[in-house]
């Protein structure tokens, strides 16, 4: 094919592969394609789309002519959109001199974009556009193409040893050249400062056949990941958007919005403030998503930690660092920190609780942890201590600080309205506070929270945001560190540029915090009171089944109480590891913020949460009042958990009970009619017999009361009255339709057909049995029952 077709080709191919931008058309499906389920498409794809492959050097070929494509600005996340379309130039190099307005009255903005750009912007979206892709949960992410694909873009063009390939091009020297600059007619304000781009200092946009081949892996490579981090995470209002920003590049804005008011249009300030305040992007990251993201924080890590040490000598001072030196050294703080903050901030506030945040919480605990993906080699050890964490760590957790503080604030709030009985949400406790007990760790971030709130001396309040600026190309990982006050006003201006100057800072190790943890700590040890509980049921439960353990009935099973859970379902193994899970991660919250056993005891009996003589039947907190038990905030909150439960019982007319499972439904209802009958008839006469003093009236009590319907002990918050609620005496067969009873029964008529018995005789001798045990049973038991007449 000539350039011209392969020109007119290549959107389409675009398309073909990645889908269409509207999510109508699927492509290649990347996100579903898995080599265990289709062998031959999963490998032909990676080939195809490998940084050498055919589609890298098609890519190539045509950004070798200078060949532009457009994007529709419609499609791009909804901050940069709704900004461009304001005539506001986002303040990501990215979209600087690509913003093209259409010709001969077209509809719609554009970006114009080289073949690289294009073909990754494509890359990168589709992993929000195609959300609706048919099978796509039913798929692992980790081992889908696209998530391949990730990962090999990402170690071509962010190597972490060697420098990046060339382009698999006959011209390898060849340079990209710049896109074609917008017309200067088109009047742009910007969001934020223009800060010099890393390719600007070292090629400086050059067209030349033989510019240096370290400025085409540095221009790949920024433009790569400024891609990556704008598709992927640049999602959220645009009012957190211009939050983000410095206060004197918004009054820039309202200074330039004033003064187009009055020459365009009718009211341009009505309609871009309606721009302003009706967008709402309706953004909902799913757990692929946030897998990728994952990955490309890993990798960013391990990009960045490659970083070679700078040497000691004066003489190799002088020596300029490489382009992707450059980069290593800044690719966290300049590219990556500020829109991840956002991003984890909106998935704190926004994800559903339940298990599926621990895509999240991995991806948080990631970027906390830069030294698990530093090249050196923990030291060998025959105990297995954990890490401490070097000190040199310092600088990267105070100008963090916020990921580190307010969200695992957010995370506690989102831990106390979970149930920690699950082993899932369990785990995720777990694994925070493991990672934050981490030796030396919290002490870090103890002195990071002080230099924030060092009083300020000689930095002026309104300058925060100037001393991070990307135009100053600050370092977390430079070993040149400032005095303790440039310490302590990196690590305001780190803060003032995420939250705004009018930020109410909480700490992380002050009193509201210390309440919440401790909170936590009540509810962990709730929980494995209830998981204990669960586990002796469950117990007791295996230990009781038998053989004919499908046909009988229990005193719980005739009186309606509820006994079972729906975590009894998840096993005893499970149940372990919750109560492991726990356990382990009160001793680090301990640790972390440091509790003393005392203040855990003392704090478990003032909410209640000591467990009764025999550790089971625990009622939710409540107060008793004349019309029976009220319930406090703390026993909603308790049942709404699953902490804590009445033991509901049924408290009616137990012939009315609903038939059950294990009873014959004809022989209820025959009996039920049979006994009412009787009742009628003789209820006088029972009055009667059951009023004697004597012994036969203590053997019709015995039979014809029911002592459960009278009882006073309460399980559940009912009337009082009802508890005391009596039907008199009367005749019960209920029991006749059982089918435990009536198994029992025929096996008694077949053991005694064994020693020639016949049924009538048999008969005989069950009454007689019956009757002697009614008389022992009245003897010596009947007196000790509560009843009440």
């Amino acid at each position: 094919f000539s350039l011209k077709e392969l020109h007119s080709i290549f959107p389409w191919l675009v398309e073909s592969i990645f889908g269409s931008l509207d999510g109508i058309i699927i492509g290649w499906n990347l996100r579903c394609l898995q080599g265990r389920t289709n062998p031959n498409e999963y490998s032909v794809a990676l080939d195809f789309l490998d940084p050498s492959g055919p589609m890298m050097k098609l890519v190539y070929k045509l950004q070798a002519e200078e060949y532009r494509y457009d994007f529709p600005v419609s499609y791009l996340p909804g901050p940069v959109k709704a900004s461009i379309q304001e005539q506001v130039l986002p303040e990501c190099s990215l979209y600087h001199n690509k913003v093209q307005f259409p010709s001969s009255g077209g509809l719609g903005l554009n970006l114009a974009l080289n073949p690289f750009e294009y073909y990754m912007f494509y890359f990168a979206i589709s992993l929000i556009t195609q959300k609706n892709s048919p099978a796509t949960h039913h798929v692992s992410p980790s081992n889908s193409a696209y998530f391949i694909l990730v990962d090999t873009y990402l170690k071509c063009f962010l190597p972490t040893e060697g420098s990046v390939l060339p382009p698999p091009s006959s011209n390898p020297g060849g340079a990209i050249p710049s896109p074609t600059p917008r017309s200067p007619a088109v009047p742009f304000s910007s969001y934020g400062m223009h800060h010099t781009s890393l390719l600007k200092r070292h090629i400086a946009h050059q067209p030349s056949v033989n510019a240096d081949p370290a400025s085409q892996e540095i221009w790949r490579s920024e433009t790569l990941l400024q891609i990556f981090v704008e598709m992927w995470l640049h999602h959220y209002s645009l009012e957190m958007y211009q939050k983000m920003q410095s206060p004197h590049v918004k009054l820039e804005v309202l200074h330039y919005r004033l003064s187009i008011s009055s020459k365009h249009h009718g009211s341009p300030a009505q309609s871009s403030y309606q721009a302003l305040h009706a967008y709402q992007e309706s953004f909902k990251p799913t757990e692929e998503h946030v897998l990728v993201v994952r990955l490309l924080v890993k990798h960013l890590h391990a990009f960045s930690n490659s970083l070679k040490p700078e040497p000691l000598s004066p003489s190799a001072h002088s020596h300029t660092a490489s382009p992707l030196e450059e980069f290593k050294r800044v690719v966290i703080p300049r590219f990556v920190q500020e829109k991840l903050y956002i991003f984890l901030q909106h998935c704190f506030g926004h994800w559903p609780l339940d298990a599926s945040f621990r895509a999240v919480l991995e991806m948080w605990l990631s970027y906390l942890q830069p030294w698990r993906y530093a090249p050196e080699k923990p030291p060998q050890s025959t105990e297995p201590l954990p890490r401490s964490v070097s000190e040199k760590w310092a600088a990267f957790i105070q100008e963090n600080l916020l990921m580190y503080t307010k969200l695992f604030v957010g995370f506690l709030n989102r831990a106390l309205r979970t149930d920690l009985v699950s082993p899932k949400n369990a785990l995720m406790v777990f694994r925070v506070a493991k990672v934050f007990a981490q030796p030396n760790l919290a002490e870090m971030i103890l002195k990071g929270e002080q230099l924030f709130l060092e009083p300020e001396l000689v930095i002026p309040h309104r300058q925060h945001r100037l001393f991070m600026s990307p135009t100053l190309g600050g370092s977390f990982l430079s070993s040149r560190s400032p005095a303790v006050t440039d310490a302590s006003f990196k690590v305001k201006s780190h803060v003032y540029s995420l939250e705004g100057q009018d930020f109410q800072y909480k700490q992380m190790f002050g009193t509201e915090v210390r309440n919440l943890v401790l909170k936590l700590a009540q509810l962990i040890c709730q929980a494995q009171q209830t998981a204990k509980s669960i586990s002796d049921h469950s117990a007791e439960t295996m230990a009781s089944q038998s053989f004919f353990s499908w046909f009988r009935f229990t005193p719980s099973e005739m009186n309606g109480s509820y006994t079972g859970n729906d975590l009894d379902e998840i096993g005893q193994d499970s149940i372990k590891k919750t109560d492991e899970y726990l356990e382990k991660a009160l001793e680090y919250l301990c640790q972390i913020f440091k509790l003393s056993e005392a203040q855990l005891t003392q704090m478990m009996m003032k909410c209640g949460t000591a467990q009764d003589e025999n550790g089971k039947k625990q009622l939710p907190d409540c107060i008793a009042s004349e019309n029976g038990l009220i319930l406090t905030p703390l026993g909603r909150y308790q049942i709404i958990n699953g902490l804590r439960r009445f033991e509901v019982q049924y408290q009616g007319d137990a012939e009315l009970q609903p038939i059950r499972s294990y009873e014959n439904a004809a022989l209820v209802r025959l009996l039920f009619r049979l006994c009412s009958v009787l009742n009628d008839r003789f209820a006088d006469q029972m009055e009667v017999l059951c009023s004697r003093d004597d012994f036969v009236g203590r053997l019709c009590r015995y039979h014809l009361t029911n002592p459960q319907l009278i009882q006073k002990i309460r399980y559940s918050p009912v009337v009082r009255d009802r508890t005391r609620q009596n039907w008199g005496p009367r005749i019960s067969l209920r029991f006749l339709a059982s089918y435990r009873t009536l198994i029992s029964l025929l096996m008694i008529y077949f053991l005694a057909s064994w020693f020639y018995i016949g049924p009538v005789g048999c008969t005989f001798i069950i009454l007689i049995g019956y009757f002697l045990y009614a008389v022992i049973m009245t003897f010596f038991f009947e007196g000790l029952r509560p009843h009440e007449h």
